[in-house]
Protein backbone atom coordinates (compact mmCIF):
# COMPACT_ATOMS: atom_id res chain seq x y z
CA UNK A 1 0.00 0.00 0.00
CA UNK A 2 3.26 2.56 0.85
CA UNK A 3 4.54 1.51 -2.24
CA UNK A 4 1.45 2.35 -4.05
CA UNK A 5 1.02 5.77 -2.50
CA UNK A 6 4.42 6.24 -3.20
CA UNK A 7 4.32 5.56 -7.19
CA UNK A 8 1.00 7.67 -7.43
CA UNK A 9 2.92 10.23 -5.52
CA UNK A 10 6.06 10.57 -8.06
CA UNK A 11 3.52 10.35 -11.29
CA UNK A 12 1.19 12.77 -9.78
CA UNK A 13 3.74 15.77 -8.96
CA UNK A 14 4.86 15.88 -12.49
CA UNK A 15 1.69 17.53 -13.11
CA UNK A 16 2.64 20.68 -11.27
CA UNK A 17 6.16 20.73 -13.10
CA UNK A 18 4.29 20.15 -16.36
CA UNK A 19 2.02 23.39 -15.65
CA UNK A 20 3.98 25.69 -14.25
CA UNK A 21 5.97 26.84 -17.25
CA UNK A 22 2.82 26.26 -19.85
CA UNK A 23 0.34 28.13 -17.50
CA UNK A 24 2.64 31.18 -17.26
CA UNK A 25 3.19 31.49 -20.85
CA UNK A 26 -0.33 30.77 -21.98
CA UNK A 27 -2.18 33.19 -19.05
CA UNK A 28 0.71 36.22 -19.31
CA UNK A 29 1.56 36.07 -23.05
CA UNK A 30 -1.00 38.05 -24.32
CA UNK A 31 -1.11 40.85 -21.89
CA UNK A 32 2.72 40.98 -21.51
CA UNK A 33 2.79 41.13 -25.40
CA UNK A 34 -0.50 43.12 -26.46
CA UNK A 35 -0.99 45.04 -23.20
CA UNK A 36 2.89 46.10 -22.41
CA UNK A 37 4.80 45.63 -25.48
CA UNK A 38 2.50 47.28 -27.93
CA UNK A 39 1.93 43.89 -30.39
CA UNK A 40 -2.10 44.57 -31.67
CA UNK A 41 -4.60 42.01 -31.18
CA UNK A 42 -4.80 41.15 -34.62
CA UNK A 43 -0.96 40.32 -34.85
CA UNK A 44 -1.66 38.28 -31.08
CA UNK A 45 -4.01 36.40 -33.19
CA UNK A 46 -2.21 35.43 -36.16
CA UNK A 47 1.05 33.95 -33.44
CA UNK A 48 -2.04 32.10 -32.06
CA UNK A 49 -3.20 31.59 -35.83
CA UNK A 50 0.45 29.64 -36.72
CA UNK A 51 1.20 28.08 -34.16
CA UNK A 52 -2.18 26.02 -34.08
CA UNK A 53 -1.18 24.27 -37.56
CA UNK A 54 2.22 23.81 -36.40
CA UNK A 55 0.82 22.44 -33.35
CA UNK A 56 -1.58 20.05 -35.23
CA UNK A 57 1.42 18.70 -37.54
CA UNK A 58 4.33 17.79 -34.79
CA UNK A 59 2.03 16.58 -32.37
CA UNK A 60 1.35 12.88 -33.58
CA UNK A 61 4.78 12.90 -34.84
CA UNK A 62 6.07 13.34 -31.60
CA UNK A 63 4.00 10.80 -30.33
CA UNK A 64 4.94 8.13 -33.21
CA UNK A 65 8.76 9.02 -32.37
CA UNK A 66 7.92 8.32 -28.88
CA UNK A 67 5.75 4.68 -28.97
CA UNK A 68 8.77 3.41 -31.03
CA UNK A 69 11.95 4.43 -29.42
CA UNK A 70 13.51 1.74 -27.51
CA UNK A 71 16.26 2.42 -25.20
CA UNK A 72 17.64 0.75 -22.26
CA UNK A 73 15.51 4.06 -20.01
CA UNK A 74 12.77 3.56 -21.56
CA UNK A 75 10.42 4.62 -24.30
CA UNK A 76 9.26 7.94 -22.68
CA UNK A 77 11.87 8.68 -20.15
CA UNK A 78 14.90 9.85 -22.81
CA UNK A 79 11.91 12.65 -24.45
CA UNK A 80 11.36 13.97 -20.95
CA UNK A 81 14.68 14.54 -19.65
CA UNK A 82 16.04 15.71 -23.14
CA UNK A 83 13.20 18.20 -23.25
CA UNK A 84 12.61 19.68 -19.87
CA UNK A 85 15.52 21.99 -20.18
CA UNK A 86 14.57 23.09 -23.59
CA UNK A 87 11.03 24.05 -22.61
CA UNK A 88 12.70 26.08 -19.59
CA UNK A 89 14.81 27.71 -22.25
CA UNK A 90 12.01 28.49 -24.42
CA UNK A 91 9.89 30.04 -21.85
CA UNK A 92 12.67 32.27 -20.50
CA UNK A 93 13.68 33.25 -23.81
CA UNK A 94 9.65 34.58 -24.42
CA UNK A 95 9.95 37.06 -21.60
CA UNK A 96 13.12 38.53 -22.32
CA UNK A 97 12.59 40.45 -25.49
CA UNK A 98 15.23 42.84 -26.19
CA UNK A 99 13.95 46.20 -25.63
CA UNK A 100 14.79 47.69 -28.87
CA UNK A 101 12.12 45.17 -30.70
CA UNK A 102 9.17 46.79 -32.05
CA UNK A 103 6.50 45.81 -34.69
CA UNK A 104 7.16 43.45 -36.96
CA UNK A 105 10.29 42.22 -35.17
CA UNK A 106 8.85 42.22 -31.79
CA UNK A 107 5.87 39.89 -33.47
CA UNK A 108 8.48 38.00 -34.89
CA UNK A 109 10.17 37.23 -31.92
CA UNK A 110 7.08 36.74 -30.06
CA UNK A 111 5.77 34.35 -32.29
CA UNK A 112 9.47 32.22 -32.65
CA UNK A 113 9.81 31.68 -28.90
CA UNK A 114 5.65 30.75 -28.56
CA UNK A 115 5.97 28.17 -31.13
CA UNK A 116 9.32 26.97 -28.94
CA UNK A 117 8.02 26.56 -26.02
CA UNK A 118 4.46 25.81 -27.08
CA UNK A 119 5.85 22.56 -28.72
CA UNK A 120 8.29 21.64 -26.23
CA UNK A 121 5.69 21.29 -23.73
CA UNK A 122 3.72 19.14 -26.44
CA UNK A 123 7.02 16.71 -26.27
CA UNK A 124 7.08 16.49 -22.39
CA UNK A 125 2.56 16.06 -21.88
CA UNK A 126 2.52 13.80 -24.70
CA UNK A 127 5.10 11.58 -23.10
CA UNK A 128 3.69 12.36 -19.38
CA UNK A 129 0.39 11.73 -20.24
CA UNK A 130 1.46 8.19 -22.07
CA UNK A 131 2.75 6.91 -18.94
CA UNK A 132 -0.93 7.28 -17.18
CA UNK A 133 -2.24 4.43 -18.45
CA UNK A 134 0.22 2.03 -18.55
CA UNK A 135 1.44 2.78 -14.63
CA UNK A 136 -1.89 2.92 -13.23
CA UNK A 137 -4.39 -0.03 -14.54
CA UNK A 138 -7.10 -0.48 -12.89
CA UNK A 139 -10.00 2.51 -12.51
CA UNK A 140 -9.56 2.62 -9.29
CA UNK A 141 -6.06 3.54 -8.78
CA UNK A 142 -6.71 6.03 -12.61
CA UNK A 143 -9.43 7.68 -10.47
CA UNK A 144 -6.82 7.76 -7.49
CA UNK A 145 -3.62 9.01 -8.95
CA UNK A 146 -5.80 11.01 -11.81
CA UNK A 147 -7.46 13.26 -8.53
CA UNK A 148 -4.07 13.30 -7.20
CA UNK A 149 -2.15 14.86 -10.19
CA UNK A 150 -5.03 17.64 -10.82
CA UNK A 151 -4.44 19.13 -7.22
CA UNK A 152 -0.79 19.54 -8.01
CA UNK A 153 -2.14 21.27 -11.03
CA UNK A 154 -4.36 23.01 -9.32
CA UNK A 155 -1.29 24.00 -6.46
CA UNK A 156 0.41 25.17 -9.61
CA UNK A 157 -2.31 27.16 -11.42
CA UNK A 158 -2.16 29.01 -7.98
CA UNK A 159 1.61 29.86 -7.99
CA UNK A 160 1.94 30.20 -12.35
CA UNK A 161 -1.43 32.46 -12.48
CA UNK A 162 -2.77 33.68 -9.38
CA UNK A 163 0.27 34.81 -7.57
CA UNK A 164 2.19 35.74 -10.95
CA UNK A 165 0.56 39.41 -10.59
CA UNK A 166 1.91 40.22 -7.48
CA UNK A 167 5.17 38.26 -8.51
CA UNK A 168 6.11 40.01 -11.55
CA UNK A 169 5.08 43.32 -10.05
CA UNK A 170 7.87 42.57 -7.34
CA UNK A 171 10.44 41.09 -9.72
CA UNK A 172 9.52 41.30 -13.49
CA UNK A 173 8.83 38.71 -15.96
CA UNK A 174 12.43 38.02 -16.84
CA UNK A 175 13.26 36.56 -13.40
CA UNK A 176 9.72 35.28 -12.87
CA UNK A 177 9.99 32.73 -16.03
CA UNK A 178 13.35 32.12 -14.84
CA UNK A 179 12.55 30.66 -11.19
CA UNK A 180 9.13 28.98 -13.21
CA UNK A 181 11.39 27.52 -15.74
CA UNK A 182 13.54 25.70 -13.00
CA UNK A 183 11.04 24.95 -10.66
CA UNK A 184 9.24 23.10 -13.16
CA UNK A 185 12.03 21.76 -14.83
CA UNK A 186 13.28 20.43 -11.25
CA UNK A 187 9.79 18.40 -10.59
CA UNK A 188 9.21 17.26 -13.98
CA UNK A 189 12.86 15.37 -14.28
CA UNK A 190 12.00 13.98 -10.51
CA UNK A 191 9.39 12.51 -11.87
CA UNK A 192 10.85 10.77 -15.05
CA UNK A 193 13.31 9.52 -13.43
CA UNK A 194 11.38 8.34 -10.43
CA UNK A 195 8.47 6.72 -12.47
CA UNK A 196 9.16 3.05 -14.04
CA UNK A 197 7.60 2.24 -16.97
CA UNK A 198 7.01 -0.84 -18.82
CA UNK A 199 9.87 -2.40 -20.50
CA UNK A 200 9.68 -3.05 -24.26
CA UNK A 201 11.92 -5.17 -25.99
CA UNK A 202 13.47 -4.72 -29.79
CA UNK A 203 11.60 -7.66 -31.02
CA UNK A 204 8.09 -6.38 -30.05
CA UNK A 205 6.17 -4.72 -33.07
CA UNK A 206 6.64 -1.03 -33.25
CA UNK A 207 3.70 1.17 -34.46
CA UNK A 208 3.68 2.15 -38.18
CA UNK A 209 2.66 5.39 -38.89
CA UNK A 210 0.18 5.36 -41.57
CA UNK A 211 -1.50 2.32 -39.66
CA UNK A 212 -1.30 4.59 -36.66
CA UNK A 213 -3.11 7.75 -38.05
CA UNK A 214 -5.72 5.41 -40.40
CA UNK A 215 -7.01 3.99 -36.81
CA UNK A 216 -6.74 6.90 -35.33
CA UNK A 217 -8.82 8.69 -38.43
CA UNK A 218 -11.27 6.09 -38.24
CA UNK A 219 -11.83 5.99 -34.17
CA UNK A 220 -15.08 7.64 -33.39
CA UNK A 221 -15.02 7.83 -29.51
CA UNK A 222 -11.48 9.64 -30.22
CA UNK A 223 -12.98 12.21 -32.85
CA UNK A 224 -15.54 12.91 -29.98
CA UNK A 225 -14.05 13.10 -27.28
CA UNK A 226 -10.83 15.32 -29.18
CA UNK A 227 -13.73 18.07 -30.09
CA UNK A 228 -15.35 17.88 -26.76
CA UNK A 229 -11.62 18.62 -25.33
CA UNK A 230 -10.62 20.99 -27.61
CA UNK A 231 -14.18 23.22 -27.34
CA UNK A 232 -13.36 22.79 -23.16
CA UNK A 233 -10.01 23.97 -23.54
CA UNK A 234 -10.29 27.08 -25.83
CA UNK A 235 -12.86 28.36 -22.97
CA UNK A 236 -10.49 27.95 -20.17
CA UNK A 237 -7.90 29.27 -22.38
CA UNK A 238 -9.82 32.36 -23.16
CA UNK A 239 -10.70 32.16 -19.19
CA UNK A 240 -7.10 32.48 -17.90
CA UNK A 241 -5.62 35.23 -21.02
CA UNK A 242 -8.74 37.49 -20.51
CA UNK A 243 -8.84 37.55 -16.61
CA UNK A 244 -5.98 40.35 -16.84
CA UNK A 245 -7.92 42.66 -18.90
CA UNK A 246 -11.55 41.78 -16.82
CA UNK A 247 -9.53 42.88 -14.24
CA UNK A 248 -8.18 46.08 -15.58
CA UNK A 249 -10.77 47.11 -17.63
CA UNK A 250 -14.10 45.97 -16.37
CA UNK A 251 -13.58 45.78 -12.59
CA UNK A 252 -11.14 48.68 -13.07
CA UNK A 253 -9.03 47.55 -10.23
CA UNK A 254 -4.98 46.77 -9.88
CA UNK A 255 -4.16 44.43 -12.05
CA UNK A 256 -2.37 42.42 -8.86
CA UNK A 257 -5.88 42.01 -7.73
CA UNK A 258 -6.55 39.34 -10.39
CA UNK A 259 -4.74 37.58 -7.76
CA UNK A 260 -7.51 37.14 -6.14
CA UNK A 261 -9.70 36.34 -8.66
CA UNK A 262 -7.61 33.23 -10.07
CA UNK A 263 -7.17 32.47 -6.52
CA UNK A 264 -11.62 31.92 -5.73
CA UNK A 265 -11.36 29.32 -9.27
CA UNK A 266 -8.04 27.66 -7.72
CA UNK A 267 -9.21 27.04 -4.26
CA UNK A 268 -12.49 25.96 -4.59
CA UNK A 269 -11.60 23.65 -7.66
CA UNK A 270 -8.78 21.74 -5.44
CA UNK A 271 -11.23 21.14 -2.93
CA UNK A 272 -13.75 19.69 -5.08
CA UNK A 273 -11.26 17.65 -7.33
CA UNK A 274 -11.70 14.98 -4.84
CA UNK A 275 -15.51 15.53 -4.51
CA UNK A 276 -15.69 15.00 -8.41
CA UNK A 277 -13.13 11.84 -8.11
CA UNK A 278 -15.58 10.33 -5.68
CA UNK A 279 -19.30 10.71 -7.81
CA UNK A 280 -17.08 8.86 -10.81
CA UNK A 281 -16.58 5.89 -8.56
CA UNK A 282 -19.94 5.79 -6.92
CA UNK A 283 -21.93 6.98 -10.50
CA UNK A 284 -19.73 5.91 -13.33
CA UNK A 285 -16.97 8.43 -15.78
CA UNK A 286 -19.56 9.27 -18.65
CA UNK A 287 -22.51 10.64 -16.45
CA UNK A 288 -20.04 12.97 -14.48
CA UNK A 289 -17.74 13.91 -17.11
CA UNK A 290 -21.04 14.94 -19.04
CA UNK A 291 -22.36 16.73 -14.92
CA UNK A 292 -19.45 18.59 -15.07
CA UNK A 293 -19.18 20.16 -18.82
CA UNK A 294 -22.53 21.63 -18.17
CA UNK A 295 -21.73 23.48 -14.78
CA UNK A 296 -18.91 24.56 -15.93
CA UNK A 297 -21.03 26.39 -19.13
CA UNK A 298 -23.78 27.53 -16.33
CA UNK A 299 -21.20 28.83 -14.46
CA UNK A 300 -20.04 31.54 -16.69
CA UNK A 301 -23.39 33.45 -16.64
CA UNK A 302 -23.46 34.67 -12.98
CA UNK A 303 -19.49 36.31 -14.11
CA UNK A 304 -20.95 38.01 -16.75
CA UNK A 305 -22.88 40.58 -14.17
CA UNK A 306 -20.17 40.65 -12.18
CA UNK A 307 -19.22 44.64 -11.63
CA UNK A 308 -16.96 44.65 -8.45
CA UNK A 309 -14.49 42.05 -7.18
CA UNK A 310 -16.22 40.81 -4.34
CA UNK A 311 -19.00 39.79 -6.78
CA UNK A 312 -16.59 38.30 -9.50
CA UNK A 313 -14.66 36.27 -6.99
CA UNK A 314 -18.27 34.67 -6.00
CA UNK A 315 -18.48 34.00 -9.30
CA UNK A 316 -15.22 32.78 -9.76
CA UNK A 317 -16.00 29.78 -7.43
CA UNK A 318 -18.71 28.53 -9.68
CA UNK A 319 -16.21 28.37 -12.33
CA UNK A 320 -13.92 26.56 -9.88
CA UNK A 321 -16.19 24.09 -8.94
CA UNK A 322 -17.48 23.59 -12.93
CA UNK A 323 -13.32 23.86 -13.58
CA UNK A 324 -12.51 20.59 -11.15
CA UNK A 325 -15.13 18.56 -12.35
CA UNK A 326 -13.77 18.67 -15.92
CA UNK A 327 -10.12 17.91 -15.00
CA UNK A 328 -11.24 15.02 -13.03
CA UNK A 329 -12.84 13.29 -15.76
CA UNK A 330 -11.35 14.29 -19.09
CA UNK A 331 -8.21 12.21 -18.96
CA UNK A 332 -9.87 9.61 -17.74
CA UNK A 333 -11.90 9.64 -20.92
CA UNK A 334 -8.65 9.72 -22.96
CA UNK A 335 -7.33 6.30 -21.06
CA UNK A 336 -10.43 4.84 -22.16
CA UNK A 337 -9.63 5.35 -25.86
CA UNK A 338 -6.57 4.42 -25.14
CA UNK A 339 -7.09 0.89 -23.79
CA UNK A 340 -9.71 -0.08 -26.64
CA UNK A 341 -6.91 0.77 -29.23
CA UNK A 342 -4.51 -1.45 -27.34
CA UNK A 343 -7.09 -4.16 -26.95
CA UNK A 344 -7.76 -3.95 -30.77
CA UNK A 345 -4.85 -4.09 -32.35
CA UNK A 346 -2.85 -5.49 -29.91
CA UNK A 347 -0.42 -2.45 -29.55
CA UNK A 348 1.09 -0.06 -27.00
CA UNK A 349 0.78 3.01 -28.83
CA UNK A 350 0.06 5.47 -25.89
CA UNK A 351 2.36 8.22 -27.12
CA UNK A 352 0.06 8.89 -30.65
CA UNK A 353 -2.76 8.69 -28.90
CA UNK A 354 -2.02 11.01 -26.05
CA UNK A 355 -0.15 13.55 -28.50
CA UNK A 356 -3.43 13.42 -31.17
CA UNK A 357 -5.68 13.95 -28.06
CA UNK A 358 -2.96 16.98 -27.07
CA UNK A 359 -3.45 18.18 -31.02
CA UNK A 360 -7.21 17.85 -30.83
CA UNK A 361 -7.14 19.60 -27.26
CA UNK A 362 -4.58 22.40 -28.99
CA UNK A 363 -7.43 23.05 -31.79
CA UNK A 364 -8.68 25.58 -29.01
CA UNK A 365 -6.13 28.13 -30.31
CA UNK A 366 -8.09 28.29 -33.40
CA UNK A 367 -10.73 29.57 -31.49
CA UNK A 368 -8.97 31.78 -28.84
CA UNK A 369 -7.46 33.59 -32.18
CA UNK A 370 -10.74 34.31 -33.76
CA UNK A 371 -12.08 35.51 -29.91
CA UNK A 372 -9.27 38.29 -30.01
CA UNK A 373 -10.32 38.79 -33.49
CA UNK A 374 -13.12 39.40 -32.93
CA UNK A 375 -12.82 41.78 -29.92
CA UNK A 376 -11.20 44.03 -32.37
CA UNK A 377 -13.79 43.81 -34.84
CA UNK A 378 -16.79 44.38 -32.55
CA UNK A 379 -15.55 46.72 -29.46
CA UNK A 380 -12.16 48.07 -31.59
CA UNK A 381 -9.97 46.87 -28.86
CA UNK A 382 -6.62 47.01 -31.04
CA UNK A 383 -3.56 46.86 -27.88
CA UNK A 384 -3.25 48.62 -24.24
CA UNK A 385 -1.99 51.68 -25.84
CA UNK A 386 -4.92 51.53 -27.97
CA UNK A 387 -8.04 49.99 -26.08
CA UNK A 388 -10.92 51.76 -27.71
CA UNK A 389 -13.91 52.80 -26.39
CA UNK A 390 -15.71 49.87 -24.54
CA UNK A 391 -12.27 48.11 -22.86
CA UNK A 392 -14.78 46.58 -20.14
CA UNK A 393 -17.36 44.74 -22.68
CA UNK A 394 -14.66 43.60 -24.77
CA UNK A 395 -13.13 41.92 -21.87
CA UNK A 396 -16.17 40.27 -20.29
CA UNK A 397 -17.03 38.86 -23.92
CA UNK A 398 -13.68 37.34 -23.63
CA UNK A 399 -14.28 36.09 -20.51
CA UNK A 400 -17.92 35.15 -20.52
CA UNK A 401 -20.02 34.75 -23.32
CA UNK A 402 -17.36 32.98 -25.56
CA UNK A 403 -16.27 30.52 -23.55
CA UNK A 404 -20.17 30.01 -22.61
CA UNK A 405 -20.76 29.13 -25.93
CA UNK A 406 -17.69 26.74 -26.26
CA UNK A 407 -18.79 24.73 -23.23
CA UNK A 408 -22.58 24.42 -24.33
CA UNK A 409 -20.81 23.22 -27.79
CA UNK A 410 -18.12 20.73 -25.66
CA UNK A 411 -21.30 19.60 -24.01
CA UNK A 412 -23.17 18.77 -26.56
CA UNK A 413 -20.27 16.24 -28.07
CA UNK A 414 -20.40 14.27 -24.90
CA UNK A 415 -23.83 12.98 -26.22
CA UNK A 416 -22.18 10.88 -29.17
CA UNK A 417 -19.89 8.88 -26.95
CA UNK A 418 -19.54 5.59 -23.86
CA UNK A 419 -17.85 2.97 -23.13
CA UNK A 420 -18.89 -0.55 -22.71
CA UNK A 421 -15.83 -2.51 -21.91
CA UNK A 422 -14.91 -0.61 -18.58
CA UNK A 423 -12.25 -3.66 -18.52
CA UNK A 424 -8.18 -1.70 -18.93
CA UNK A 425 -6.43 -3.33 -21.96
CA UNK A 426 -3.59 -5.53 -20.68
CA UNK A 427 -0.58 -4.31 -19.88
CA UNK A 428 2.22 -5.40 -22.04
CA UNK A 429 0.10 -7.67 -25.14
CA UNK A 430 3.30 -8.59 -26.92
CA UNK A 431 5.60 -9.88 -24.33
CA UNK A 432 6.50 -9.73 -20.66
CA UNK A 433 5.50 -6.98 -17.73
CA UNK A 434 9.31 -5.81 -16.64
CA UNK A 435 9.96 -2.73 -15.67
CA UNK A 436 12.75 -0.11 -16.20
CA UNK A 437 14.28 0.53 -12.91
Amino acid sequence: MQESKLKSFNYAIGMFGTSIPINMLKTYAAIFYVDRLGLTTPQWSLVLLIYTFIDAIDNPIYGFFSDRTRTRWGRRRPWLVIGTPLLALGLIGFYSPMEFLSGNSLLAYAMLFYIFTGTLDSVINANYGALFPELFRSDASRAATNALRQAFQLVAMIISIALTPMITSAIGFQLTAIIYGILGGVVILYMALTSREVRMGEEEPKPELWHSLKSLFINRKFWIAGFANAFYSAAMSLVLASMPFFVKYRLQIPDSQATMLFASVLLIAIGCVAIWARWVKKFALIPVWRAALACLAVAFVPLYFANSLVTAMVSSALVGFGFAGVITTMDLIGTKIMDEDTRKYNLRREGIISNALGFMNRLNGLFTSFAFFLVFKLFGFESGLNPGTQPGNASRFLLTIFPTALMIISFAFSFFIDFKNNEPAPVNPPGHPELFP
